[in-house]
């Protein structure tokens, strides 16, 4: 831990990107159940919703499509600091709306802000952490994505009883003030050693290794051959280099993009931004009467998103990709099935004067489909959540690195924007049955994971090109790099973590 602090330290500031869309996402979804909110904006309809809800999901897929060419051309730092200004300028925007097309406005700022800071934010972290710790140091992302929706939960909560348009204008404006700190902050952090090695600037990136790995001592034996490992693996991806965004698609590269938009796309389909966007009407919809009961079990609900997170930072470089996927993808699925029987076993609808549907559940099926709503935010949260993010960050070569995040990451804005789009109105015409699609998914996507997959914990991000240059097929892999790994004694100390 000693010797890995200033990394931790780094990493932890960073990760203040994730906060933001966490609290953008966790301060919408109790908003759309202010009345407040809803009368200014003219009751919007659930089409209507599902358009603001999605607008910062657009935002987030542009974003993140120019998120690699900046962070090759400004740095990763630099280009965080960039999107915490653009994001500074879109909460602004939404805080201040005085239309519904000025809060579509602002979202689609923010989003464009946020589509950045998730490309960036995990290659910087993977670019500064060793092995031993990266899939932990990347997971901070998202239990800081958590801590912004347990956040907004709750000022929203605080604020709901406020009689006053200020009871949605005020959990809008305070997301500026993660923005301001993060991007105070950045200008103390490094750039990263492999950015500064692509660019010639050997020197500084030896001494940012020393700040890293060994209190500044750039003499430390570690820190050399670190560095000569990046400067060899610089010179071969220079050799091959990335020169447009087509080449991505070609041999060798092509299995990887596959797998990490793959993962991306997965991870969107677990159905995790349903429950987070909408869950205060899930909630309603499943027994729970008046705004403060909805609004109390979404601030649960950010509770244990957040606390199950905690596992996956401790023990995710122990427990593997591969497993930890396959885990979360079954119990999310058994916890989909669940609530999909029970619901379309039980449920009576009707509606109410403002044409909200109500399910009138047996009271006993009401709180098994709550507590498996529960279940299901525990198991995405420890493992799909955050190896979403990790697996792509660490699978690329350092010269296609932000290219190849910038397309995955667009896919996950592509499909959190379809979701957020039409989720509202599944949720509304078909409830149970959007359930029982998500568990299907799930359900294949154990599969998926099993034979497509290779495991990638604790190895360098120069291994990645030996670990991706076997058989597609995972599973049967799994023998060719064990010979290497007996061949080379590739061994990580845990205790380095």
């Amino acid at each position: 831990m000693s010797r890995n602090r200033q990394t931790y330290m780094v990493g932890s500031v960073s990760a203040l990107g994730g906060f933001l869309f966490g609290y953008d996402t966790g301060v919408m979804s109790s908003i759309l159940e202010m009345d407040y909110w809803k009368d200014y904006f003219h009751k919007p309809s659930s089409t209507g919703v599902g358009v603001i809800v999605a607008m910062l999901t657009a935002g987030c897929f542009v974003g993140s499509l120019f998120a690699g060419w900046l962070a090759d051309r400004l740095s990763r730092k630099r280009t965080i600091m960039l999107a915490c200004v653009v994001f500074s300028l879109g909460a602004a925007i939404q805080c201040g709306s005085r239309n519904r097309a000025m809060l579509i406005a602002g979202r689609f700022v923010a989003g464009l802000g946020v589509g950045v800071l998730s490309m960036a934010v995990p290659v910087f972290m993977s670019e500064i952490a060793p092995p031993s710790i990266r899939g932990r140091l990347v997971s901070l992302q998202q239990w800081a994505i958590t801590w912004g929706l347990l956040v907004a939960f709750w000022i929203d909560y605080g604020t709901h009883f406020i009689k006053s348009d200020a009871s949605w204008r005020i959990p809008m404006g305070i997301q500026i003030v993660p923005a301001l700190i993060l991007f105070v902050s950045m200008f103390f952090m490094p750039y990263t050693p492999r950015w500064l090695v692509d660019n010639g600037r050997e020197d500084e990136a030896l001494k940012v290794l020393a700040r890293l790995r060994s209190n500044g001592d750039i003499t430390d034996t570690g820190v050399v051959a670190e560095l000569e490992d990046i400067k060899h693996a610089v010179q071969v991806d220079r050799e091959t280099a990335v020169r447009s965004y087509t080449e991505l698609i070609k041999f060798p590269i092509r299995r990887r993009v596959v797998l990490g938009v793959l993962i991306q796309i997965l991870q969107q389909l677990t159905g995790i931004n349903t429950t987070l966007y909408f869950a205060p009407t899930i909630f309603k919809q499943s027994g729970l009467t008046g705004d403060n009961a909805s609004l109390l079990a979404q601030g649960l609900n950010g509770v244990i998103n957040c606390l199950a997170t905690v596992p996956a930072i401790l023990w995710i470089d122990k427990w593997g990709r591969r497993k930890t996927l396959m885990f979360g993808s079954l119990a999310c699925g058994i916890s989909y099935f669940i609530q999909a029987v029970a619901t379309g076993a039980t449920q009576n609808k009707t509606y109410d004067d403002n044409g909200d549907l109500n399910l009138n559940m047996p009271t006993g099926v009401s709180y098994l489909v709550i507590v498996f709503i529960y279940i299901f935010v525990a198991s995405f949260a420890m493992s799909w959540g955050p190896i979403g993010w990790i697996y792509p960050s660490e699978i690329f070569p350092t010269r296609i690195r932000s290219k190849a995040n910038s397309v995955t990451t667009a896919s996950n804005w592509l499909f959190n924007f379809v979701i957020g789009l039409v989720s509202p109105i599944l949720i509304k015409r078909i409830t149970w049955g959007l359930d029982l699609i998500f568990a299907l998914i799930m359900f294949a996507s154990v599969a998926i994971v099993f034979l497509f997959f290779p495991e990638t914990k604790n190895r360098t991000l120069e291994e990645m090109e030996f670990i991706f240059g076997g058989s597609p097929w995972a599973h049967k892999d799994k023998k060719r790099i064990a010979e290497h790994d007996t061949t080379t004694n590739h061994y990580v100390d845990d205790k380095d973590a």
